[in-house]
């Protein structure tokens, strides 16, 4: 590895990339979606057929609470483990990748495949990492997934990181590079991903990139820009798959428990593969991510969000409007004098207690028509949400620590980060 990535957190990896399959088969959307709808993934399933797919090594985050979760984490384990050794893979030694998504509206989203270090990575509020969460970690999340990941030989990543790179001098460049890089794929993603395409980074290029990420990561440049008074510098932000990090995290701290400190830096588990994009990318959109409660009765969960502002009211007014639809129709709860920044902060405080109390669940849903959909059915109500602006994220972060989770989402479901790059982390 370049000498330039020695004082960064992001750098190259050895990226295990499929070869000899059908790629469309292979690549499938981030697991943590589509969790309220079996039917797609049932989909996927009978597309991909007995072809060789990430499907196979992953577990979509709706089958975690399954009956046969333990079986099902043992034979994606097997079969990454007989992938390798079959030769499903081919390695790319200390590379990046530069990637462009078009996405199924058009646009095309641009980012880089590297790994992280998560020695320089945290998720707790108010961290000084160079790497910071964007949203609050749900820690009953992780244990689950550590399951996942624990014995697993090998990652895929949907973590996607943002750079505040308003200049565009990181990731842009290298589209007018493109003529000078090796192609690495060139495909349709499944269930309307779009397409994708693939460049290796040669030495020039990994080295412009280092010289930009560095240039970024200056404190002086820091603190002018965000008038942060000498705080720590804050690099990058997890946009999408905070507690798939967070997790990765978890997994390599109890490997250091387990390992004398002079071995901590050899240790696989101390990276993860992410995918770079610049938050200033012209196709990265936030958009919000709604709440849809099931098994209750809408008028009495109503009632008590009404109890539980004092001063709130039906209808529109001045404050935070917290936007309704159930079986029998659709409103807005208006809170006066909100003390959280966000609705959505407002809304989550109140579903946190309320769920507690009651015996019903909260799913997280991308998209207005699905959200509408699912709340209009008998014993649900569900909750749409304003979305943020992306140019507040990071003096968000920066300044008041992270937002509620589940804030927002870089796009719709089918504009997820798709697999397709693995690493080996044992």
């Amino acid at each position: 590895m370049s000498s330039s990535f020695d004082a960064l957190p992001f750098r190259p990896a050895d990226i295990l990339l499929p070869q000899d399959c059908d790629l469309s088969r292979w690549s499938v959307v981030a697991c943590d979606q589509y969790t309220s709808q079996p039917e797609y993934w049932q989909r996927v399933e009978e597309y991909v057929g007995l072809s060789p797919s990430s499907l196979r090594l992953i577990l979509p985050e709706s089958c975690l609470d399954g009956p046969s979760v333990e079986t099902d984490i043992m034979e994606v384990n097997n079969t990454m483990t007989r992938y390798l050794r079959s030769g499903v893979f081919r390695t790319l030694p200390q590379a990046l990748i530069y990637v462009e998504r078009t996405l199924h509206s058009g646009k095309v989203r641009r980012g880089v495949v590297g790994m992280i270090d998560l020695e320089q990575y945290d998720y707790e509020p108010g961290s000084p990492a160079l790497i910071r969460a964007t949203e609050g970690t749900v820690l009953s999340r992780i244990p689950p997934r550590v399951a996942v990941r624990k014995n697993a030989p090998i990652e895929l990543p949907h973590v996607m990181l943002l750079c505040d790179d308003r200049e565009q001098t990181v990731i842009e460049p290298l589209a007018g590079a493109k003529g000078t890089m090796e192609p690495l794929y060139d495909f349709e993603l499944m269930e309307q991903g779009g397409h994708l395409r693939g460049w290796l980074l040669g030495e020039k290029e990994q080295e412009r990139l280092a010289a930009a990420l560095s240039a970024l990561a200056d404190p002086a440049a820091f603190h002018a820009k965000y008038a942060t008074g000498g705080q720590a510098v804050m690099l990058f932000a997890v946009g999408d798959g905070n507690h798939s990090l967070a997790t990765a995290k978890e997994c390599y701290e109890r490997q250091k428990r387990l390992t004398s400190p002079e071995q901590w830096p050899n240790l696989k588990a101390r990276y993860a593969l992410v995918e770079l994009v610049n938050l200033h990318d012209a196709s990265l959109e936030f958009e919000p991510i709604h709440r849809v409660v099931f098994g209750v009765d809408p008028e009495e969960l109503l009632a008590a969000l009404l109890r539980y502002y004092p001063g709130a009211h039906m209808g529109p007014g001045e404050g935070h409007s917290l936007s309704f639809v159930h079986q029998n129709g659709a409103g807005v709860v208006t809170v006066p004098s909100p003390t959280h920044q966000l609705p959505v902060g407002t809304l989550q405080a109140f579903l946190d207690e309320y769920v507690l109390s009651q015996n019903c669940s909260v799913d997280y849903i991308h998209g207005d028509d699905v959200t509408r959909e699912l709340g209009a059915k008998r014993g649900n109500i569900g909750f749409l949400l304003p979305a943020m602006g992306k140019e507040e994220l990071f003096p968000t972060v920066i300044h008041d620590g992270v937002l509620p989770r589940k804030t927002f989402s870089m796009g719709e479901a089918h504009d997820k980060r798709f697999y397709l790059e693995a690493r080996k982390i044992r």
